[in-house]
């Protein structure tokens, strides 16, 4: 099976700044497409972005333009650098791989890693 082991969250001021890691073990991490979820408390998860395995990249509307989803397939990392943090921001943030169709991304793994904690001060 596909594992998810998130790292990087912490506690944050406005404005400040984070990079989440994302190792992916158990398949060939070049061939997927990955993608980051984020759950505040009391909410849904909430896909944030993708990157394909050819590195094509997309963004939640809440997140364009602050978050940059990148890789690096020597080290099967995922990388989420979050910029211009917003209060809104705070969630256990995740990573799963993805599939792209009719406008929507869908997770494909049903076992989660931990996620790891941003929270963002306002």
């Amino acid at each position: 099976q596909v594992q998810f082991v998130e790292s990087g969250g912490g506690l944050v001021q406005a404005g400040g700044s984070l990079r989440l890691s994302c190792v992916v073990s158990g398949s060939t991490f070049s061939t997927k497409a990955i993608g980051w979820y984020r759950q505040a408390p009391g909410k849904q998860r909430e896909w944030v972005a993708a990157i394909s395995s050819g590195g094509s990249t997309n963004y939640a509307d809440s997140v364009k333009g602050r978050f940059t989803i990148s890789k690096d397939n020597a080290k099967n990392t995922v990388y989420l650098h979050m910029n211009s943090l917003k209060p809104e921001d705070t969630a256990v943030y995740y990573c799963n791989t993805v599939m792209y169709l009719t406008g929507n991304y869908y997770f494909l793994s049903d076992y989660w890693g931990q996620g790891t904690q941003v929270t963002v001060s306002s």
